[in-house]
Formats: structure tokens, sequence, C-alpha cells
């Protein structure tokens, strides 16, 4: 999903023209720039893509760290799950034992917003804002604010599938940012997704799903009339709508992964057999 320290893009390049199709200037002029031009020509008449500039070294080093600690955060997360899980012998409830670093280190996810808003990373701001707003929504709007369902089941679903995405997540930045990516991470980064984002997105709606009731009785966030504002809110229809809303994007992100996936690991293969 969300994305800091990606590696630069290809600008694309002018589509080819055919020789035949321009006038004898055009030719020369053509002939002139592949002479003494700063950029080389492809062979068809068009100027070869120029990289992205990517992030400056303090940018580079800033983005290191804060993907180094965010891998340490999620890692924290993710021991602190299994020694409950092993004190306790059971995984019922485990959410208590990682309350506060789950919502200090997914919170701080908010500043990958800011570093595609700068131009620091060079991923959607739309795309990412979206990605990071909802996980955070789950966190504080419904996890923290519903008691009730910090005992459900479904809160360990979403929370092992973030804290496993998470790690594999921010190690491939790093060492993406490092020039020095492990075959075996940007393997788990393409794959793993395939059970893990379902799982995720799985106890994320039912945990939306238990919270209605408490919600519906509360009156929790919403806002009724007559007021001074003339406004009304009912959260509780505002979670039904959030629920819908998975039906049209999660079909979209998940096939575009598969799309990635087969993108990246098959060039990977293939640069390895030219090898």
């Amino acid at each position: 999903m969300a994305a800091s320290g990606e590696a630069g893009r290809f600008h694309p390049a002018a589509p080819p023209y055919a020789e035949s199709g321009r006038r004898p200037r055009e030719r020369r002029n053509m002939a002139a720039s592949g002479s003494g031009g700063s950029r080389a020509d492809n062979g068809y008449g068009s100027q070869q893509p120029r990289r992205r500039k990517g992030p400056g070294a303090l940018a580079t080093a800033y983005l290191v760290i804060y993907n180094v600690v965010m891998t340490a955060g999620w890692l924290v997360i993710a021991v602190g799950l299994v020694r409950a899980y092993l004190a306790k012998g059971s995984y019922h409830s485990l959410y208590y034992s990682i309350e506060k670093p789950l919502k200090f280190f997914q919170t701080g996810a908010l500043l990958e917003i800011l570093h595609c808003a700068f131009g620091i990373v060079p991923s959607s701001v739309v795309l990412t804002a979206f990605q990071v707003m909802s996980r955070v929504f789950l966190t504080w709007a419904v996890t923290h604010s519903v008691k009730e369902v910090q005992t459900e089941d479904s809160v360990l679903l979403f929370v092992v599938a973030w804290t496993i995405t998470e790690i594999i997540r921010y190690s491939f930045y790093t060492f993406s940012l490092l020039n020095h990516l492990p075959y075996l991470i940007k393997w788990a980064r393409y794959t793993l997704f395939i059970v893990l984002y379902p799982m995720g997105v799985s106890g994320e709606l039912l945990t939306i799903y238990a919270a209605l009731p408490f919600v519906r009785q509360s009156g929790l966030y919403s806002i009724s009339l007559p007021n001074k504002y003339n406004f009304s809110f009912d959260y509780y229809t505002f979670l039904i709508l959030v629920m819908i809303s998975y039906i049209p994007i999660f079909p979209q992100l998940y096939f575009h992964m598969l799309h990635q996936r087969r993108k990246v690991l098959s060039h990977t293969e293939e640069h390895k057999k030219s090898e």
C-alpha cells in the first residue's frame, strides 16, 4: 500500500516517428542535435527518457532514519504480540498488549502524506492519504473509540496483517534507499500481500461491523438536529458507508498489486537469467 522511499521513476519517452514522415529541415535538425546535443537519441528520432531525480542526500538520510524507526516500531509490536500470547496461552484480547505502540506507529505513518506532498517521494498524495488515513481512522475512530470491540478476534486479525505487512514494507524501503535490496524482501513485499491483504480487510470490516450496535446505542460522534449549525451527522450510517466503500476499492487495489507482482518479479527473474 502506501509508499515512502520509492526509487525515482522514468519520464516517458517521446513517441517514435517514421523518418519518411519528416520534412528535410526536420531531418537536418535531428542529425545536428544527434551529433552535438547533450542527450542521446534512441534510434527512432526521439530522445531517451531521463531518470527522474531522486531525493537529495539530506532527504535520503531522513527517509532511511524514518523507515528504520518504523521497521523497529512494528517489530516491537510483533514481539509484544508473541510475548503476550506466550504469557497468556491464548490469542484472545492480545490488543491490550500492543495498544500504545500500535497507536503511535500507525499514527506516525501520517508523515508519509507529507513526504508525498513535499515531493520527497514520488508517490501519489491522494492515494497515500487514502491508504494511511483509512488505517488511522480504524485505529482511533473505531478501535480506540468503541472500547467494546477491543476484545474481538477481528482486531487481532487486522493487527497481525498490518504488523507483518509493515515490517516487510518499511524494510523494503530502507534497503531500496541504501541500494542493497535482498531478493527475499522484494519477494515477500510482492507475494505475502496475497494472503495478508484479504486477511487485513476482513479484520477491518468485521471490527467495524462489531462496532455498529454500540455506536448506534451510544450515538457516538453523531450530531442531531436542531442545533445552531443546522447540521446533522449520523456516525452509524457513516460507518456503513465506509464498509460499502470496500466493495469497489478492494478488488481494484488487489488486482493492481497482483499486476505489479507479475511485473516486478518477472523482471527480476529475467535480469537474473541475463546475468
